[in-house]
């Protein structure tokens, strides 16, 4: 979620083993043909396993709901927020301290808490709201502390989208407290303000500047993070914040530079040279097409119809096994196609939002079927997580699935502009 451009690479001699970006050099393994081949018979097992699972009941999504947060609650530290830097593995994902961490627990944090306001649990719950009292306070003391890390990595943009996208839904809800409600819309213009320091020269936004570690970054933007971003403007957008024209003009370009003919998404712009790389092509791309498919729509891209939303989540179900591959990997890209472990529950997450500018029957049907890819993988202790990221994996993993799940309840009426 919070480090996707990351890949292996050696270590110079003598320096612990860090997951750098996904730059360059061949693609994951010498035997990649036959990777392809044992998994393409895998996906179509997989294609067939997926089409015929049927959806869960509303008693059985209801209880894994609650075991989700039950496992939030459980897990929530002392000041209110989630995740730490405390469990490590040989290989990590490259955190200059302390602003990488403080980076990743806040838009963890931020997710925790959207995930706690949409499963509606709180009110029925008094140990739900008081995790979601304690994070709310937290959230808006930390989140105008959160800097870029250093030259490097720009980690902060992911807690600057998460903390817009959850700010606005804290906003909707305080709209009857004055002072509160100008509390929360205050810091997000704050943060949009910071969204406008960290965008890249060329627009969009990326995670990391490797080229000259500018005060305004020269980094190559992603396609994904700035997808996040301006979905996240839109919530803001929403409830009626200003968000700067110019900003989102020059982001909807980068997602357009990025674009494929088919609909599939380069991993960054810096691998324009390289359209047929793995990660660049369909089954590489199935866990960000849902979100800058949806983040065009939302900012009125025509050429993202209906028939454009229903052919990638027909993928997404139809070729699921090829982010599943990846899923709990501890070496990002390694997998097929270079996906990694944190493409899983992002994608799916973005895909039941897309669900939502269907007809209802229609994204309905599509929620149902993915409610049964995701129930199936709850732990035992009622979290979802599909890669080691220190200790943020099974917050940020949980967030995104109660998140999606509470979405996919039979009846919920669509939240999306109307479809065309």
């Amino acid at each position: 979620m919070l480090a996707k451009q990351s890949a292996r690479n050696p270590a110079p001699a003598g320096c612990r083993r860090v997951s750098l970006p996904l730059r360059g050099g061949r693609s994951p393994g010498s035997g990649w043909t036959s990777w392809l081949v044992a998994g393409l018979v895998a996906g179509q097992l997989a294609a067939a396993d997926v089409a015929s699972l049927a959806p869960p009941s509303a008693s059985e999504l209801e209880r894994a709901i609650a075991r989700g947060v039950q496992f939030l609650i459980q897990t929530q530290n002392k000041d209110g927020s989630w995740g730490s830097a405390r469990r490590t593995k040989d290989l990590n994902i490259f955190a200059p301290v302390p602003g990488a961490h403080q980076a990743f627990r806040a838009a963890v944090t931020a997710l925790c808490i959207e995930a706690l306001l949409e499963t509606g649990l709180c009110s029925s719950n008094a140990a739900a709201q008081t995790a979601l009292d304690r994070a709310t306070s937290w959230l808006l003391m930390h989140l105008p502390e959160v800097r870029r890390a250093d030259g490097v990595a720009i980690y902060n943009v992911w807690t600057h989208a998460y903390g817009i996208q959850t700010l606005a839904k804290l906003a909707a809800q305080a709209q009857s407290d004055p002072a509160r409600w100008q509390q929360i819309t205050n810091l997000i213009a704050d943060q949009i303000d910071r969204l406008r320091r960290y965008e890249s020269v060329d627009g969009g936004w990326g995670y990391y500047d490797f080229r000259v570690q500018s005060k305004r970054p020269a980094t190559d933007s992603t396609s994904f993070l700035t997808a996040t971003v301006l979905i996240a403007l839109d919530e803001a957008r929403k409830i009626g914040v200003a968000i700067p024209a110019e900003l989102t003009d020059r982001a909807i370009q980068s997602l357009h530079r990025q674009r494929k003919p088919d609909f599939s998404y380069l991993y960054g712009e810096y691998l324009k040279w390289q359209p047929m790389r793995p990660v660049n092509r369909p089954a590489g791309s199935l866990g960000r097409s849902q979100a800058c498919n949806l983040a065009l729509r939302l900012w009125g891209d025509t050429n993202v119809t209906v028939a454009v939303l229903t052919n990638w989540l027909d993928r997404l179900l139809a070729r699921n096994e090829w982010l599943s591959f990846a899923r709990k990997r501890p070496v990002p890209h390694e997998s097929y196609f270079e996906v990694a472990g944190y493409f899983f529950y992002y994608g799916h997450y973005y895909a039941v939002l897309v669900t939502e500018h269907l007809p209802p029957s229609t994204g309905q049907g599509y929620r149902d079927r993915l409610a049964a890819v995701l129930l199936p993988l709850q732990e035992k202790d009622g979290s979802w997580w599909d890669y080691p990221l220190y200790d943020y994996h099974q917050a940020y993993g949980t967030a995104y699935a109660l998140t999606a799940l509470a979405r996919c309840r039979p009846g919920r009426s669509n939240s999306a502009r109307p479809s065309s």
